[in-house]
């Protein structure tokens, strides 16, 4: 079977995001030794996974064959027959082997390769326990088989949610369940904020790829001092929540089972201990975003949830365990969201001026990150008490007083 390029199909549940280079997408049915052709899925931007995938849905048969047919380890022996990059090589032996073994229980399966030079992002061996923990725990997809540089996985049969999806109040409110759900997953390892180390890491990194004028451009010198603003602003309330967060809760990482109304978060690379109100910020501000468009780097904060409809979010999220919240303690969690957007929009500036240098897929970085650099000086003074002038001339659209979309609270 051979795989064959094709522009990026909006409508595929393939999605790890923020994370670099491209998939390869082929739909294998081991019972069947059969393959639906998929093609070659080349994502852009934030929408660009980190190694390749041959994705084969992910249904268990529930039946045990006499024997494998003759067929499957011919097919896993050519699933990436004609890769189109050259980086891509044949799927490792152990994986064909692993395969084969699958096809009597399994009868489509996702074969997940590892990408190359990610380390300054994430910790993969953190992200592999991660999913075997969400594996185990019935919280993602079932881990069906590791080898050296990957792991095959469950296909889930969902759909994985749009942009316009998030502004959708049911659809919203099974998110918001879900997210106190992971939140309140008792994951190994100490449970103490990874924030603001691993925004620090990232700064460093950033100015070490960046040259001079790019970090004069970008005022990347002034950013130290701003992470120390905020966490001795955002740390140590009695009241804050910390939780397992998954820290890029973007609409390409929820899937939905429409039949069950069953929500599914997947792709835990960021993946860390938080404060719960950081993950709930990150996943407002991705209301600003949508990657299916011809310019997938632009993002629109006039499209940025406004007051009734984080209220909705935040009361679905303190209810979803039984209990209802008073309303005190919305507007507390809200305040703290408000203030952690701030947090989330140098977390992915960073994040952009760093893709820039060692990404190569078409989308404008650069612009990416200017445009969460400038959010976070026009909000700042809005939200802090710190008054430090911003170094950027035009103030964002959003939060405008006299706009009167209801942000500012």
């Amino acid at each position: 079977m051979t795989c064959h390029g094709k522009p990026w199909n909006p409508d595929s549940n393939i999605g790890n995001l923020k994370t670099g280079i491209k998939d390869l997408s082929c739909s294998w049915n081991t019972s069947r030794g059969r393959n639906r052709e998929k093609g070659m899925e080349v994502e852009t931007g934030k929408e660009a996974f980190d190694g390749y995938e041959a994705a084969v849905s992910g249904r268990s048969t529930g039946t045990e064959a006499a024997e494998i047919p003759v067929e499957v380890e011919q097919r896993a022996a050519d699933i990436v027959e004609h890769p189109v990059d050259s980086n891509a090589d044949r799927l490792p032996a152990e994986a064909k082997e692993i395969l084969i073994s699958l096809a009597s229980k399994w009868e489509d399966v996702l074969v997940r390769i590892y990408g190359q030079g990610v380390d300054v992002f994430f910790d993969r061996r953190d992200e592999i326990r991660t999913f075997e923990f969400m594996s185990k725990h019935g919280q993602g997809p079932s881990l069906l088989g590791r080898f050296a540089n990957g792991r095959i996985e469950e296909f889930i049969h969902a759909r994985t949610l749009s942009a316009s999806d998030l502004r959708d109040p049911s659809i919203s409110a099974l998110i918001a369940a879900k997210m106190k759900e992971f939140h309140n997953l008792d994951m190994p390892g100490e449970k103490k904020v990874h924030l603001w180390d691993r925004l620090r890491t990232w700064l460093g990194e950033a100015k070490r790829l960046s040259s001079p004028k790019e970090v004069e451009a970008f005022y990347l010198d002034t950013i130290d001092r701003e992470i120390f603003v905020l966490e001795n602003e955002l740390s140590g309330a009695a009241s804050q929540r910390i939780g397992f967060c998954h820290n890029d809760l973007q609409y390409g990482n929820i899937m939905l089972d429409e039949e069950t109304n069953a929500v599914t978060i997947i792709d835990y690379e960021y993946a860390s201990y938080n404060p719960v109100a950081y993950d709930i910020a990150n996943h407002f501000c991705e209301m600003a975003a949508n990657y299916h468009t011809e310019t997938p780097h632009i993002l629109d904060y006039k499209k940025y949830p406004d007051i009734e409809e984080r209220r909705r979010f935040v009361n679905a999220y303190l209810s979803s365990s039984g209990a209802q919240p008073n309303s005190s303690e919305v507007e507390e969690l809200l305040q703290e969201i408000e203030k952690f957007t701030l947090a989330n929009h140098l977390f992915w500036g960073v994040w952009g001026i760093i893709s820039a240098q060692v990404n190569k897929i078409d989308f404008d970085y650069k612009e990416y990150a200017r445009q969460r650099f400038q959010e976070y000086w026009a909000r700042k003074p809005y939200l802090l008490s710190y008054d430090t002038p911003s170094p950027y001339d035009a103030p964002s659209p959003y939060n405008n007083p006299a706009g009167g979309n209801g942000i500012l609270i």
